[in-house]
């Protein structure tokens, strides 16, 4: 620990065991997608919302595997620009590197997973013929908490640091992940001589905002507080979709401007980030959507569900089954 800035904890290694192929990214993912699927689970209880026990998997599993897809895709596709997954379209998902080491799938997208995943809720809502208001303000309410193991992955790894700062908040993160700066930038050798740092070569690592627990913080915790305490006070279905939309772009939107840009992409329109103009069409959404669902038809939300409807529920579930197995005995006829 410095005065002036922090270093960043030599004991955090990205392998949770040194020599195995279990990472603590990976493990962060499924702690995340627990926690999402425990607070959804609660509301579906405490409301006696109409949704049985393989509905509620079915939904998570096809969310996640969206997620995931969405997640990759934008990735490979917005971040990381050239024709090497045009040539080898099957690296996108391909887990292993050149050396034949098992490393996960590198480099996700959050807003590609936040609109796949969006996407696979409401093709759920249509075939299931649930309300997507009523399941995704249960989404809504679930996701950022969860998203905050996501941001502690990246921390841990070390990767999608701020930007460089003078600031007590500061955290010197190890020359094995971060960009060396050029030390004939005037501004670099401001923050060398605030910082105390020597600069002997003609690069040095600077202390950067630690931007991930930034995100962690504000777009975990804080968003998710936010939205849980509006669960049951939500003034109209679909209110919560709106305000997750609209929460996370203002957030991420507002800490972009510590993180450090992706250094081969680097300032967009009007020096905005690339995640900063994702995260305009996010807000532009919210907004939209808050209007839209204020006006929709049979608004009023249920805080709680009656055992009748529960019942109902179950029986239409119970035929549309039935129905499932005739159809799919007479294929095999």
């Amino acid at each position: 620990m410095h005065l002036l800035y922090v270093n960043f904890p030599s004991w955090l290694k990205p392998e949770i065991i040194p020599g195995l192929p279990v990472r603590w990214y990976g493990l962060m993912y499924i702690f995340a997608f627990a926690t999402a699927f425990i607070l959804y689970r609660k509301q579906v209880k405490e409301r006696n919302f109409p949704m049985s026990e393989d509905n509620l998997s079915s939904l998570f599993f096809w969310g996640i595997l969206s997620l995931l897809i969405g997640a990759r895709l934008f990735s490979t596709l917005i971040y990381e620009a050239g024709d090497k997954y045009i040539k080898a379209p099957w690296l996108i998902f391909w887990p292993f590197n050149k050396q034949g080491q098992f490393t996960g799938l590198q480099g996700m997208s959050y807003h590609g997973g936040a609109f796949f995943g969006l996407l696979s809720v409401i093709i759920f809502a249509k075939v299931k013929k649930i309300s997507f208001r009523e399941i995704g303000d249960m989404f809504a309410a679930a996701i950022p908490l969860g998203f905050t193991f996501g941001r502690l992955g990246n921390f841990i790894n070390a990767e999608l640091y701020g930007r460089a700062t003078a600031s007590p908040l500061g955290m010197l993160f190890p020359e094995r992940t971060t960009e060396p700066l050029p030390t004939w930038e005037p501004w670099v050798q401001e923050i060398a001589e605030k910082t105390g740092i020597i600069a002997t070569g003609a690069l040095v690592n600077l202390p950067r905002h630690p931007s991930q627990l930034y995100e962690a913080f504000f777009e975990g915790i804080v968003l998710w507080a936010i939205i849980w305490f509006f669960r049951n006070r939500k003034p109209f279905k679909g209110f919560l979709v709106g305000l997750y939309f609209l929460g996370y772009g203002l957030f991420r939107f507002f800490i972009e401007y510590f993180r450090e840009p992706d250094a081969h992409l680097g300032y967009r329109f009007a020096n905005l980030t690339t995640g900063q103009i994702l995260c305009s069409f996010m807000i532009l959404f919210g907004i939209v959507w808050l209007i839209a669902a204020s006006r929709m038809p049979n608004r009023e939300p249920v805080r709680v569900y009656s055992e009748e409807e529960q019942k109902q529920a179950e029986i239409e579930e119970a035929k549309a089954e039935r129905n499932r197995q005739r159809k799919l005995r007479k294929k095999l006829r």
